[in-house]
Order: C-alpha cells, then structure tokens, then sequence
C-alpha cells in the first residue's frame, strides 16, 4: 500500500523530467511552432498537475475520515443537510470542470491557428516523399536542374520558413520532427504540407509516427538545422554531381555499381544510373546514417548493407548482392568516395 502511494505521488515527476528535453523531444523546442506547442503541453501539465494533487488530497483525507468513523453500516438515507452539502459540492465540481476544459480548449485552438498560419510568403520548399521505410527528400528550384534530392537527412536554414510538401508512394506515413513542429499523416493521393522556422542550429531526430509495416520503427531521419551561409553552402554542393573515382580501385567500384543490379534502383548524377525505386546515392558517403538511420553509415555497415541488407532490416526491397569479396571492397571504396 505504501509503495502503490509512493508511486502515485513521485511516479509522475519521474515520467516528466525523464521525458524532457533531447534531440528529439517537443520539449526542447528548436521552432517558432514547437515553442507554441511546448508552452501549451506546460500549461496543460501545470492544470492538469493542480487537479491531480487535489484529487489525491481529496481522496487521502476521505480514506483518514472512512478510518476514523466507528461506523461500519453503508448509509441507505443521508441526512437532508448532509445530501444537501454533497449536492452543492458535485456541482461546484462538474462547473469548475467544464470551465478547465474550456480554457483547454481555446488554447489548444490559439496555438493551432498559430504554428498554421505561415509568416513568410517565400519559404524554402522541400518535398518530403514517404516510402517503406525511408524518406525521400528533394528541394525544391523553379529550375529543375537546380533541384536537389538526398534520403533520410533534411538540411534546413535557421530564421527561415520551410514548407514541407508531404506525400506517400504506398502506405499512411507520418512525418514527425518533435523538436521543430506535430506531426502530419502522409495519406497516399493526399498531399500535404507542413511548416516550421528554426530557431537555433544543432542536429534532431524525426521519425515516422503512424505503424506503417514491419520496419516502421527504422524509418527515420535527422533534420540539421544551419545558419544560412551554411546551409547554401551544402545545398550547393549536393547540386554537384558525383564525385569521379580517384583511384584504379574506386573506377573498378563504379563499373560495378554500373553492371550490377545497383543501377535498377538507384541514381548516382553524372552517371548513367537513373534508378528511382531507392535512394538517390549521388552523395550517400557524406551521410550520417544508413537505412533510414538504422546503422551508422561506416564502411563495416555499408558492406553488410549491400551484401545482405534483409539481415538489418527484415523486409526491405532492397535484395541481396552476390559480389566477389574484391568487387565489394571496390563498390564499397567508391560508394564511400561520394560525398
């Protein structure tokens, strides 16, 4: 009894300050929208933590009472002035109530129409393509040839509104960056749009937050918040095209990729490879993570990747690669080589 008591009193304040914080977290906001988000969960906390201590004040002192009383028999009548008492207190309560939920309520409304209503006529639009289970990212130029498109990882400028175009090739996704904004469903033949405007710079984690098949728990990605001369200066970059081998080893690799079925999926700018069933891997060795964050992306992981890739992630359409132990360390030199 004394341990469930414990519990109800410190269990919750272990729940909230374990739950702060982190590069994934609504509570360390990086965003006008997020901030919005996260000052109403605290103001909902604050209420619905009020409500919570007088409840159990209420029920602690009901108990002392019941434990105090000589009475064992249940009361059938109640006295007149005792029912009368209990009347007034039960409808104070329900009215007490129905005003908290309505204070909630239109809070919850102002921050809505808040983090929904865009600043910025001229955002930087990237689109957001949901696939099982990995993201396809492309930003967005009124020149096409101007257009960038990576996976998993998202590059956004700081103090400047990004739209986000939101849509999905097979199943409901849902685009989820805690630290930046809610999350928005991606519905296939339903595109959407959602928006946030970074506030400081550092590295956060997304993920998909609607169950989307059997490796819905490794489909996510990283949002990398930059200042602004940053940021061009790798969105010029990623408009560069491949990197060519630099060495007899890395030419043997992109004849490899170039032969093998690699080049049915998967595109690599500058070559003849213009698959778009997987990831666009014009620069996959400058980022952090494979598999949509699965494993770190190192020259250990990216071989069993391509080797064997239903190994790490079970059901996957990637199929396994049959290669030589040489042409695999020749694939792997000049995949690595694409930054």
């Amino acid at each position: 009894m004394k341990l469930m008591a414990l519990l109800m009193w410190v269990g919750p304040g272990v729940l909230l300050w374990a739950g702060c914080g982190g590069n994934q977290s609504s509570l360390n906001p990086a965003a006008q929208e997020s901030q919005s988000i996260s000052n109403l969960w605290w103001f909902f906390c604050a209420v619905l933590s009020v409500i919570y201590v007088l409840v159990l004040i209420v029920a602690a002192i009901a108990l002392l009472k019941r434990r105090r009383q000589k009475q064992t028999e249940p009361i059938l009548v109640p006295e007149e002035g005792t029912e009368r008492r209990m009347r007034v207190v039960v409808s104070g309560a329900v009215g007490v109530t129905v005003v908290v939920l309505f204070v909630l309520l239109i809070c919850d409304f102002a921050t809505g129409r808040t983090i929904n209503t865009p600043a910025d006529l001229q955002p930087v639009k990237i689109k957001v393509t949901g696939h099982q289970w990995w993201w396809e990212i492309q930003y967005q130029d009124p020149t096409p040839s101007q257009m960038v498109t990576t996976a998993n990882e998202i590059h956004v400028p700081v103090g400047k509104l990004v739209e986000f175009q939101l849509q999905s090739t097979d199943v409901i996704h849902s685009f989820w960056a805690p630290n930046f904004n809610g999350k928005k469903d991606l519905v296939p033949g339903h595109p959407t749009t959602i928006s946030f405007k970074a506030q400081k710079a550092g590295t956060y984690g997304g993920q998909c937050a609607e169950f989307c098949g059997a490796q819905h728990a490794h489909m996510r990605f990283v949002i990398m918040a930059q200042p602004q001369a940053e940021f061009d200066s790798w969105l010029s970059s990623q408009r560069a095209s491949a990197a060519e081998p630099a060495d007899g080893n890395q030419e043997r690799g992109k004849q490899v990729f170039l032969t093998s079925s690699c080049v049915m999926c998967h595109t690599i700018d500058g070559t003849p490879a213009r698959g778009r069933v997987g990831p666009n891997l014009t620069h996959v060795g400058s980022r952090p993570a494979l598999a949509a964050g699965t494993v770190p992306n190192n020259i250990g992981h990216l071989s069993g990747w391509v080797l064997d890739p239903q190994s790490i992630k079970p059901g996957v359409k990637m199929p396994q690669n049959n290669l030589s132990p040489d042409d695999l360390k020749a694939l792997i030199a000049y995949l690595e080589h694409l930054k």
